[in-house]
Formats: C-alpha cells, structure tokens, sequence
C-alpha cells in the first residue's frame, strides 16, 4: 500500500471518530473504545521490539507507567493542560527508554527478556513508594468541567486517544519500511549476520 493512501485511511479513521462524537451515541462506547485504542498503543509499541526484532520486552507497561504518572506528578504540581501533559510524557518516557536500551540493547534472548522483567518491577517498586503520585494506593485526578467542542470529557479522552492509536500505527508503520526497520526484521531473522553487517 502506498504511503499517501495509508496516510489518507489514518486520517479518514480520525475524522470518522469525530463524526461518532456529533452523533449523540451512548458515553459507554466511548469509554470502552478508549480502553481498546490503548491497548492498540501499547500492542503496536510492543510491536515494533517484539514483532520486528524478535526480542520479548517485559517492560512496555513500565514506560506506559512512566507516562502516567509523570502525568499526575506534573498535574498536581502545575495543573498543565493535557496536550502538554502528553508530551511531556512521551518525553521522560523517551528518554528513560533511550537510556534503558542503550543499557540493555545489548543483551540477547532471554538476558534481554529478563532485564526488561528487572525494570518492570524496579519501577512498579518506585511507583508504590512514591507518596506524591498516591503510592500504592493510587491517586485521583480531577477532570476538567468543560471540554471545547465535545459533549462529555468520555468523548474528548476517546478523541484524544484514536489520534494516539492512528499516530502510533503509523510511526510503526514508517518503522518498519525504514533502514532500521529493516535492521529490526534482520536481527529476528539472524541476529549473528545482521551484526556483521
């Protein structure tokens, strides 16, 4: 499939989620649709180590934790708006990934699969001991009273997270039909002649 046509589909998957929004359907698609879509962003980021390099990665949910509760801690102290939220996540979580793999990239096989279980629990540790984001009790955070534009902030979140599921479908997408992508599906086939390349 061309590029321009993929990129038309994501964009018409997006547009087509706005017009659900004006069509007054029950909020309890919505939510169920954002829990769903989130699972689609962490499917397709576990993908891309998982499915393209061969490599069993433990600690995707540890970065998808890092960006929540990088989220909490930055909305209890400045109470920022939620697209800076996100991309300040996407940031901290970014970079302690790139720290992450330039530690554990490493490794091979079960090594890799067993640091990646190591981080995983180091972080689940910081996290229920970390009295400021609510420990291991968790924590609430309050919903803003109004949403621009959207009915119910259900609707809004749904939205906000369809444009995250599509984004991540295509950067994968662009992953996989890029240099490094190719070198990703290299390493699952023969990681000993892809090193020698």
């Amino acid at each position: 499939m061309k590029a321009s046509v993929f990129f038309i589909g994501a964009c018409t998957v997006v547009l087509a989620g706005l017009a659900l929004t004006r069509l007054g359907v029950n909020e309890y698609y919505f939510f169920a649709g954002y829990v769903v879509l989130q699972f689609v962003v962490l499917a397709t980021a576990w993908n891309i180590l998982g499915g393209y390099a061969g490599y069993v990665n433990f600690g995707s949910a540890g970065f998808f934790a890092i960006g929540v509760y990088c989220s909490i801690a930055l909305t209890k102290a400045f109470a920022l708006p939620l697209p800076l939220l996100i991309l300040a996540s996407s940031i901290a979580a970014g970079l302690i990934g790139l720290a992450t793999g330039y530690l554990t990239l490493r490794l091979r096989g079960v090594f890799f699969a067993i640091a990646t279980l190591a981080l995983a629990i180091v972080l689940e540790t910081l996290v229920a001991n970390w009295s400021y984001v609510g420990g291991a009790a968790g924590t609430f955070v309050m919903r803003p009273r109004k949403v621009i534009f959207f009915d119910s902030y259900v609707e809004f979140l749904f939205i906000v997270m369809l444009v995250l599921a599509v984004s991540s479908v295509v950067i994968a997408r662009t992953i996989e039909r890029s240099r490094f992508g190719r070198g990703l599906r290299a390493i699952r086939d023969e990681e000993v002649a892809a090193e020698s390349m």
